[in-house]
Formats: C-alpha cells, sequence, structure tokens
C-alpha cells in the first residue's frame, strides 16, 4: 500500500539518523511521520567513533516510539554529500537495514532532498528550521545540562551525574545526602528536579523487626537475622529506585547509599563477600562517593543499630573497597555545615567536568 501527495498516507515511511543523543526534535519528527504512515521504520546509524553505544540509542528510541520498527546499522563510511561513490556506500548499508520498499522519506535535514531520490520516495520535510523544538545533536553533545529539557528519562539517565553518600551506621549519610539534594534543588532551573534515593536496605529492615514483633511483641534488633539470599535482592531494588530517579531528575542524582555499598553490608551480616550482590553492583557506574567519616558524629541508636563500636571496622571497609574497585570518592569529616560545604564542592567539581562526547565522522567539503 502506498500513499502519494504531501497531505497523504504512506504505506511505508523511513526516518533516518545518528540519534547522538536522542532528542525531543528527533521525537517530534518520528511521531509526524508515525501519524502519516501505515508503518514506519526508524534507522538508527551510528559511527564506531562515537562515544555513545549504538545499542543504547536503539533502545531509547524503541522505548519513546513502541509502534516504530527500530533498527540499528554501524555506518562508517566517512561523509561526503557531493560523491556518488560515497552515497551508493552509505545507501547499501541503509538498504540492508530496511526492509521492503520506502515510500516516503521524513526528514529535517538538507541530505533528505537526495535520500528520498535515492530510495524512489517521497521528501517530507518536517520543521527544517527547528522552531517547534530549537535544539540539535551537536547542541545537546556540545551542553547536555543545558538542553536538558528536550532530553527523555533513557538519555537523562544516561547523563546524569551519580552521587553516592554511604558510610558505617549513624554517620549521617542520610542527612548529607538529603541536605545535598535541597541544596541543589534550591538552584531553581533545571536543578529544581534533582532527585534523592533512600537506603532501601533500611526500609528491609523495618519491615523485618516488624515482622519479628508481629511474632513476639518483646522482639528487638538482635532477634532479626539475614540471610545471604536477601542483599541481592536488596541490592536490585536499589538500583531500580536510583534508575528511576534518574530517568525523571536533573543533571546530578544523589543516592543514600547503592549496591556496591551493599556488598559491604553483606560482610557485616554474613561475615564474607557475595559475588552475586559484586555482579549487580558492576552493572551500574556512579560518579562520585561520598564517603562518612565515624569521627565527629556522635552514635545513636534509633531500634535498627548494633552499635558504635563497628563503625571504625565499617569505615576502614568501605575505604579499602573503594581504593581497591578505583572508585573516585572523598571522604567528608566535620560537622553537618563543614560536610556539606565539602561535599557541594566536590560535586561542584564533577559537574564542572562536562561530559566528553568523541566528535562523529567529519564531513567532507
Amino acid at each position: 500500500m502506498s500513499g502519494t501527495g504531501r497531505h497523504g498516507r504512506y504505506g511505508h515511511g523511513l526516518v533516518l539518523g545518528k540519534f547522538y543523543p536522542p532528542h525531543a526534535g528527533h521525537h517530534h519528527l518520528v511521531r509526524t511521520a508515525q501519524e502519516r504512515c501505515d508503518r514506519l521504520t526508524v534507522l538508527v546509524c551510528a559511527a564506531s567513533v562515537e562515544s555513545v553505544p549504538l545499542a543504547d540509542r536503539v533502545a531509547w528510541m524503541r522505548e519513546a516510539h513502541p509502534e516504530a520498527d527500530v533498527v540499528g546499522a554501524v555506518d562508517d563510511v566517512p561523509v561526503d554529500l557531493h560523491d556518488p561513490a560515497i552515497w551508493e556506500a552509505h545507501m547499501a548499508i541503509f538498504r540492508a537495514a530496511v526492509t521492503g520498499p520506502v515510500d516516503a522519506v521524513f526528514t529535517s535535514e538538507a541530505y533528505g532532498t537526495e535520500l528520498a531520490r535515492r530510495f524512489g520516495a517521497e521528501e517530507v520535510c518536517v520543521d527544517p528550521d527547528r522552531s517547534r523544538f530549537p535544539v540539535s545533536g551537536t547542541a545537546v553533545r556540545k551542553d547536555p545540562v543545558g538542553c536538558w529539557e528536550y532530553l527523555g528519562p533513557g538519555v537523562r539517565a544516561s547523563l546524569a551525574r551519580r552521587v553516592v553518600v554511604l558510610g558505617a551506621e549513624s554517620t549521617g549519610t542520610t542527612t548529607l545526602s538529603r541536605a545535598l539534594a535541597s541544596h541543589y534543588r534550591a538552584r531553581g532551573g533545571v536543578w529544581a528536579g534533582t532527585g534523592w534515593v533512600a537506603e532501601y536496605g533500611r526500609t528491609y529492615s523495618e519491615e523485618k523487626l516488624a515482622a519479628a514483633r508481629a511474632a513476639d511483641p518483646a522482639a528487638t534488633w538482635a532477634d532479626v537475622s539475614f540471610t545471604s539470599a536477601e542483599f541481592p535482592v536488596i541490592a536490585r531494588r536499589q538500583d531500580t529506585e536510583e534508575e528511576r530517579a534518574a530517568r525523571a531528575g536533573s543533571p546530578v542524582l544523589f543516592c543514600d547509599t547503592d549496591s556496591f555499598a551493599t556488598g559491604i553490608w553483606h560482610e557485616r551480616y554474613m561475615g564474607g563477600r557475595s559475588e552475586e550482590v559484586e555482579e549487580i553492583a558492576a552493572q551500574r557506574h556512579r560518579d562520585l562517593y561520598l564517603l562518612t567519616d565515624h569521627a565527629d558524629v556522635p552514635f545513636e541508636d534509633d531500634g535498627l543499630r548494633d552499635g558504635p563500636q563497628l563503625r571504625p571496622w565499617m569505615t576502614e571497609r568501605f575505604r579499602e573497597e573503594l581504593h581497591r574497585t578505583g572508585r573516585r570518592f572523598l571522604t567528608v569529616r566535620g560537622d553537618r555545615a563543614m560536610r556539606l560545604a565539602t561535599a557541594v564542592a566536590a560535586v561542584d567539581e564533577l559537574l564542572a567536568e562536562g561530559h566528553h562526547f568523541t566528535d562523529p565522522l567529519p564531513e567532507r567539503r
């Protein structure tokens, strides 16, 4: 089935791009094409030199456009819009990825006319001046924070700087991580949506203690025990909550512990390491860890803690494992104000480093 005319429907439409990374303009283009086609193929092309994996871009586009047929292809052919041989090399890649004849090519790019001609299709221009969404892939790569409002959840989760506050019992991890989130929200603008992720292990512990007291009202924390199998459950749930917050938040996310820390807590309660928890932790990248020293913080028993005697050992184990695994971290000490000031300075330094995307293949002129 084939549609004709600039205001008609088309049987098979094509949207082609790098989506490096995808942004609101790309999604507008795809939605516009979807409305006018019985079938739509979105072809994501990536060069090997580019720093965002093809698989990630395909996944982001599939999530945003589940009704489209999103496919990916590696295209390492140089870019030269005036060389017929170069065009044919690109077209060989495009035709191998796109099944069936194409009736319309939807594009916002100047090369759309020639691309449509080579597919034997009609060109449909969509917002070539970027008036609807004033953003481009180049602009996003140059300044992701400045373009944050145009990025979808998956891209935000990939680019958000993740800061984890971790430490032994009663060392102020919750206080500091909450204060950091509040500090950055107060900056307003894009930072107003700064997220905070609670420690799921504490919720889990509260539920275990409540269950023990349901069976015996006199039960205390000393009556609660753990099995090794519970820690991967806690680690996965912690990661799930972190990912959810990263998808919805600002360019920085603050976490009160993470799945890496869960591995140390496994040591604390089970007497040894958990390969499963460590494998879970290895699947996520965090940009900065803030280790809360036990010094300068008095121990407070909230009913879910064992006592101050384990704090020095826990602090040292966190420090040893952070060093051993090559994670970027800073130990924070002093009173609340000093800790917050130290942490803010470290986070600001992290944010000032920006993001580094490798350049796409240059266009020959």
